[in-house]
């Protein structure tokens, strides 16, 4: 293990390294990645002007490439698709319907005018030996123009990745001279798909983008046409997308019909009595006909991987081509000098016969100082100090070119190099305004080619859940004790949308919020279902029996939860739930007490609207501290015995109201739900007395009419019980 560490740490931090610098991630001078520079580096060394086979280039490219002919064919067509730099002949794919290339011996490339303008310059231009040293590659290539911003670029490396978004070739040269003249500018991501983007969260190019098909409504006619796609989508992912929308009910589409070519053309057809509008927003919703699409732009700066944003790399960019244009110009100016120097030379050489001197010469280097003394005269005409390079040169004329020597022609040429010398001196002394003549120059030339085809629009945000519809089916099915969209039970039957939530509250004492579930089984019998609030929460009053049966209540507000988890409404060890009702005021109980030897309080009314707040985990006001038989509103019709529904459910949707006249019903003690009481023995205590009460009796003649049952009063009775002790009694 101690040798293996090192070895894994050194191999993994070379390979992080490589795929980083060398794969995945585009260099900020030239905008290209290592294959790109490659593929373009050689149709630059095979161009002449005719188009080739693009398996010749690949070939020729796999000189300088080491991962084979496959990622070298995939990355050709792609950068050829993006029409700025590669002009393509044949079935290079379709990137509006995800068409693959033919086969690379089928298809032919060759340079565009513009890559040949911008890109190279061999005598500017940096070259290191290839992956097996048999040849030279550029390191970067001269760009003069911003190609990260104009390609765009997606990669994904070690450790990170970068996406970065096109632009419009004419806009982002229109920007370069905002920089240099520091006016305003503003830039938006240009898509060769059109459609329509909203930029107000780009954030210069650290934001994201939301992209939208082109869609537009036949008059007449339940129909849509979609014209353009959204960039990073396909027709037939994007006919993939709605299908499947359709599918599960979140688009009112009936039929979809594809007559894309060239240009995109997606019929869809309206389900009856849908609505253009709404159907428009369904698909913004639900389908790939809006994307989003976040911008990271990760690039390669002096040789470290680094973060920035469009604007800071577009004037990182507009400096380097100022340099450019320095350079050019000052390698255009050598040039020039150089060649005024030689046509000095040359004239005064012939003009003055100093190739006659030479005759009398016997060895070579005497030839050679007989020029020089011949050429020294005329020193101050010189344009730089004569070399021996230079008489070489003047050594090598041919008699032909001497005896044909056209002194006027001579002389003329001479002052038009002078002039364009003066020339090339002043665009140097004036280096922006060069640079701003020469941006000028190429964005008229290219104008009418490269126009935006996308359009910017601010997008109103569709809500999906108010666009989408209630197309599940949930409902109850209290023998199986099973909730959801494939139960067919009859109570609590509600239409939902997926983004609904569903409040369950069950006998148990427990509560959960969930999303529509296909078949979940409820731990008791479901006492109240609604959709969530989210607004609002739910306020409830319950009752509810303890480990004893005594009653306790609460009222209680849910408004937080954790999706699909279940919480306790009351204490553990509880028998469970016996009366819940969403009414503020639900009014005054009765709860009728197990019946017990020697029993006086038969029953406890008690209001429940004055039951204070509580929270959730809280056990609650205590109504009785003897156990409880059952429960009933007061003024409702008695209940038969047995399980009865606690709370109303909703069966349209709709947060279920408090159903008072069902609440009649309340509670009646199971013996599932809670332990029996113990009953008296036969034939003593309260149930005897009930029989006899029962029998039939002959009526006295003069019988007194019976006097009114004392009204049970819990608290009269301890007072009296607590008199008679201090009494001695």
């Amino acid at each position: 293990m101690g040798l293996l560490k090192p070895l894994m740490e050194r191999n993994f931090l070379e390979y992080a390294s490589y795929v980083i610098m060398d794969r995945a991630i585009p260099d900020l001078r030239d905008g290209c990645k290592p294959v790109q520079r490659r593929i373009l580096h050689t149709l630059h060394e095979m161009h002449d002007g005719k188009f080739h086979k693009v398996a010749n280039v690949i070939g020729e490219c796999m000189k300088l490439h080491p991962h084979g002919d496959a990622s070298i064919g995939d990355a050709l067509v792609v950068l050829a698709n993006k029409e700025y730099f590669i002009e393509k002949q044949g079935n290079f794919g379709n990137v509006l319907t995800g068409h693959d290339a033919a086969a690379p011996r089928y298809t032919e490339c060759r340079l565009t005018s513009l890559a040949v303008e911008t890109l190279f310059n061999p005598a500017l231009t940096e070259y290191i030996p290839s992956y097996d040293g048999r040849r030279k590659e550029p390191r970067e290539l001269p760009a003069k123009v911003p190609v990260l911003l104009m390609l765009g670029a997606e990669g994904i490396a070690v450790g990170m990745s970068t996406t970065i978004l096109p632009h419009n070739f004419i806009e982002l040269l229109e920007a370069q001279i905002a920089i240099l003249r520091d006016s305003p500018y503003s830039l938006a991501p240009d898509f060769l798909q059109g459609g329509s983007i909203d930029v107000s969260e780009y954030a210069d190019g650290q934001g994201k983008i939301r992209i939208r098909a082109r869609m537009e409504k036949v008059s007449g006619a339940q129909k849509l046409v979609v014209r353009e796609v959204p960039y990073s989508t396909t027709t037939a992912g994007l006919i993939a997308s709605i299908e499947s929308a359709v599918q599960k009910g979140k688009v009112s589409v009936s039929t979809i019909s594809d007559f894309t070519t060239d240009k995109v053309e997606i019929e869809l057809h309206l389900s009856r009595g849908a609505d253009a509008e709404a159907v428009i927003d369904q698909l913004y919703a639900h389908t790939d006909c809006e994307v989003s699409i976040n911008s990271n732009i990760v690039v390669i700066r002096n040789d470290r991987p680094v973060e920035i944003t469009v604007s800071d790399y577009l004037k990182e960019f507009t400096g380097i081509l100022k340099k450019q244009i320095k350079a050019e110009l000052e390698h255009e100016l050598e040039q020039l000098e150089n060649r005024r120097h030689w046509l000095t030379l040359e004239q005064i050489f012939i003009e003055n016969r100093v190739y006659k001197l030479i005759e009398k010469a016997a060895t070579e280097e005497s030839v050679r100082k007989h020029v020089l003394d011949g050429m020294k005269p005329f020193k101050k005409l010189f344009v730089r100090a004569m070399t021996d390079e230079d008489v070489t040169r003047l050594l090598d004329l041919r008699i032909r070119r001497i005896s044909a020597y056209d002194i006027k022609k001579n002389r003329g040429e001479i002052d038009d190099i002078v002039a364009a010398i003066r020339q090339v001196n002043a665009k140097l002394r004036n280096l922006t305004k060069t640079t701003i003549g020469w941006l000028t120059g190429l964005a008229d030339k290219y104008r009418e080619l490269y126009p935006r085809r996308t359009e910017i629009e601010t997008f109103h945000t569709v809500d999906k859940v108010a666009v989408a519809k209630a197309n599940i089916r949930l409902s109850y099915d209290r023998d199986a004790g099973y909730f959801g969209s494939s139960v067919r039970g009859s109570e609590y039957v509600m239409n939902v949308t997926e983004y609904d939530r569903i409040l369950v509250v069950t006998a148990d004492g427990t509560y959960r919020i969930m999303a529509p579930t296909e078949k979940a089984w409820m731990p008791g019998p479901i006492l109240h279902a609604s959709i969530w609030d989210a607004q609002k929460g739910a306020h409830f009053v319950l009752v509810y029996l303890d480990a004893d049966r005594a009653a306790w209540a609460k009222r209680v507000h849910i408004e937080r939860f954790i999706t699909n988890k279940t919480y306790p409404l009351v204490k553990e060890g509880s028998v469970g739930i016996q009366f819940l009702t969403e009414s503020k005021n639900p009014g005054k109980l009765e709860l009728k007490m197990v019946p017990a030897k020697r029993q006086k309080v038969k029953a406890v009314t008690v209001d429940l609207n004055k039951v204070p707040a509580c929270g959730l985990t809280a056990r609650g006001t205590k109504l009785t501290s003897k156990p409880v038989q059952s429960a009933a509103l007061v003024g409702a019709a008695s209940a038969p015995s047995g399980n009865g529904k606690l709370s109303a459910g909703a069966s349209n949707g709709k947060p279920a109201a408090s159903a008072e006249p069902e609440q009649a019903e309340l509670f009646a003690a199971s013996p599932a739900a809670a332990p029996t009481a113990k009953a008296p023995k036969a034939g003593k205590g309260p149930a005897k007395k009930a029989r006899k009460a029962a029998r039939p009796r002959k009526a006295a003649k003069h019988s007194k009419p019976a006097k009114p049952a004392k009204k049970a009063d819990a608290g009269g009775l301890l007072n009296r019980a607590a008199q008679m002790r201090k009494n001695g009694k």
